[in-house]
């Protein structure tokens, strides 16, 4: 039995609130369970020194915790004077797993940069951040064809969750009480169309069969279609 009583293949419940914020040019709150994420979106008409004169637009993020997004204060990073080794780690992921579902020809020779500030942390912080980032950025993009500064849409779904082995069975979408005791811990960052973009998994406590490997990954494939699902209902 899983703390929270899901079943080994339920997803914790999703919500997505678009346009939360009034200056971004797309925003959203995403909630997968007890975990809420604010993902932000801002357009630039710039790129950085390494893309300019390419014709090739870029997509970044930034990620952070706010201090009472956990049980106990954090110290905000920005008084240490230095991100965390996670911090950066988290960000860069979820920059290049946004990467993967855009046309960088078709987006043109700017850049959307994506914020991801988490409000309260249960697990799963970086797969919410993906998965709502997505959608802030979905929300900047449709307003760049609204107004006929691209024509074709640069934009493939791209989502993200956590898969593991709780008490010696794979899970899908592992919460905090999970995460912290599974023997297996793994995130899957998918494209709407199937495609894989990053797998990381790691032993906890215990090493995984190929067997229990595969069944995570249909475990993943299930949890981000259902993810794709609720990012596309939210941007109708």
């Amino acid at each position: 039995m899983r703390p929270s009583g899901r079943d080994l293949s339920d997803m914790r419940s999703v919500s997505i609130e678009t346009g939360v914020t009034k200056h971004a040019e797309g925003s959203c709150l995403i909630k997968m369970g007890d975990t809420h994420v604010l993902c932000t979106a801002t357009l630039e008409d710039r790129v950085p020194p390494f893309v300019k004169g390419s014709g090739l637009g870029w997509v970044t993020a930034e990620y952070g915790m706010l201090p009472r997004s956990t049980g106990s204060r954090m110290r905000r990073e920005a008084t240490a004077g230095k991100q965390g080794g996670r911090t950066v780690e988290i960000q860069r992921l979820i920059g290049r797993s946004l990467r993967a579902g855009v046309d960088r020809v078709a987006l043109g020779e700017r850049q959307i940069t994506i914020d991801c500030d988490v409000i309260q942390a249960d697990g799963g912080t970086r797969c919410a951040s993906i998965t709502g980032g997505w959608v802030a950025l979905r929300l900047a993009v449709n307003k760049l064809m609204k107004t006929g500064a691209i024509t074709t849409d640069p934009l493939t779904p791209v989502a993200a969750v956590s898969c593991g082995i709780y008490a010696g069975q794979p899970v899908l979408d592992l919460d905090y009480a999970e995460d912290s005791e599974a023997g297996v811990d793994g995130n899957f960052i998918l494209r709407g169309d199937g495609q894989l973009i990053e797998v990381q998994m790691s032993a906890e406590g215990a090493t995984f069969s190929r067997d229990q490997m595969n069944k995570l990954m249909d475990l993943a494939e299930a949890g981000v279609s259902q993810l794709v699902d609720a990012q596309l209902a939210a941007c109708k």
